[in-house]
């Protein structure tokens, strides 16, 4: 079980504590404001009240029994450029802080954050895939041209195995599961046969997606 603290408990930080829970993560999440935290207690192991920018309360939180460090308070930059900076120098292995655009990310990274999530960008990103192409129903960016789509198979794979269609090597994409009509998620062998009604979940360049549909 992976232990993680969460910093900001604003709508990102609910939403985020929300579906670490679902990974089965330990999770403290500290907000300073205490109303903002009274209906997470269902989904974290732990909710303290206190003002991260104080070196005595972000050291009193033990930050290195953690495994990553997340903070979430995009809408107030400078308080987040200070809490990253504590959590480095009280000694957290591992820092992801949430930004809004570039150039906080540079400073974010300057001060020691490991990595940085652009949640605007990345949802309005998901959005434009998935509704500029009605074959594409999500989408996540892992790196540059890079990602995991769900798909549905063309036409032309329809009725043919995994191993007859030779997805990996003709088209460069690699299947990572298959949702059934019957909703479940399979990991398909060179033998299973596509179905007008699966989605793929699929791993591969966002240029192969392109040519592909």
């Amino acid at each position: 079980m992976k232990s993680i603290l969460v910093i900001g408990a604003g709508k990102f930080g609910h939403y985020f504590c929300h579906f670490l829970q679902k990974q089965d993560c330990e999770v403290m999440i500290v907000d300073g404001e205490e109303d903002k935290l009274s209906d997470m207690l269902g989904y974290v192991a732990s909710a303290k009240i206190g003002d991260c920018t104080r070196r005595d309360v972000v050291e009193s939180l033990g930050v290195e029994d953690f495994e990553d460090c997340v903070v979430c308070i995009p809408g107030d930059f400078q308080n987040s450029l200070q809490v990253v900076d504590l959590l480095r120098e009280c000694g957290a292995k591992r820092i992801t802080a949430v930004a809004s655009t570039e150039i906080q990310a540079k400073f974010l990274e300057k001060n020691g954050a490991d990595s940085v999530i652009f949640p605007d960008r990345d949802r309005a990103e998901r959005a434009a895939v998935s509704i500029a192409d009605d074959t594409v129903f999500d989408y996540r960016k892992l790196s540059d041209g890079y990602g995991i789509y769900e798909i549905i198979p063309p036409k032309r794979w329809l009725d043919q195995t995994v191993v007859s269609v030779d997805v990996r090597r003709k088209y460069n994409i690699n299947i990572i599961s298959i949702k059934t009509p019957s909703g479940h998620m399979v990991i398909p062998t060179p033998d299973y046969v596509f179905n007008n009604e699966d989605h793929l979940m699929v791993f591969c360049k966002d240029a192969v997606i392109e040519k592909l549909q």
